[in-house]
């Protein structure tokens, strides 16, 4: 969704500022069981519609850190930060939750309640490079 800010600058053909985007210090608590035991988690990452990589899966790990850092020099302000939760199995990587934000300039922790169980916990700093 757009905010209406922003459709006021497209509209009179101007484009929002590229921003620096670094997401860093993702951490979970509480990922739930499945049935080969504790969860296998990792988190894939997008900016707007760009893949920026996935973490690495901690296993056997109901409550992971992962030490990755993402960054995305085109983000701009009001791009969606997508986060999505993954339970690595054998046959099937099961979709713990995802997370969902509209992006604002300055340094942000959230945290973020998955619909099958558990909590994601980020920081991202969006930081204006035409400053």
């Amino acid at each position: 969704m757009t905010s209406l800010p922003a459709l006021l600058l497209l509209a009179l053909g101007l484009t929002l500022a590229e921003a620096q985007l670094r997401l860093y210090n993702l951490r979970a608590s509480d990922l739930p069981s499945d049935l080969l035991g504790t969860s296998d988690g990792y988190v894939q990452v997008y900016s707007g519609s760009t893949y920026l990589g996935k973490t690495a899966v901690r296993k056997n790990d109901p409550d992971p850190w992962w030490e990755e850092e993402f960054q995305h020099f085109k983000a701009k302000e009001g791009d969606e930060l997508k986060l999505e939760v993954y339970d690595q199995d054998l046959l099937f990587h099961d979709l713990v939750g995802v997370c969902q934000r509209q992006m604002k300039l300055g340094t942000h922790t959230h945290d973020c309640y998955l619909e099958k169980g558990g909590v994601l916990t980020y920081t991202y700093t969006l930081d204006d490079i035409n400053q």
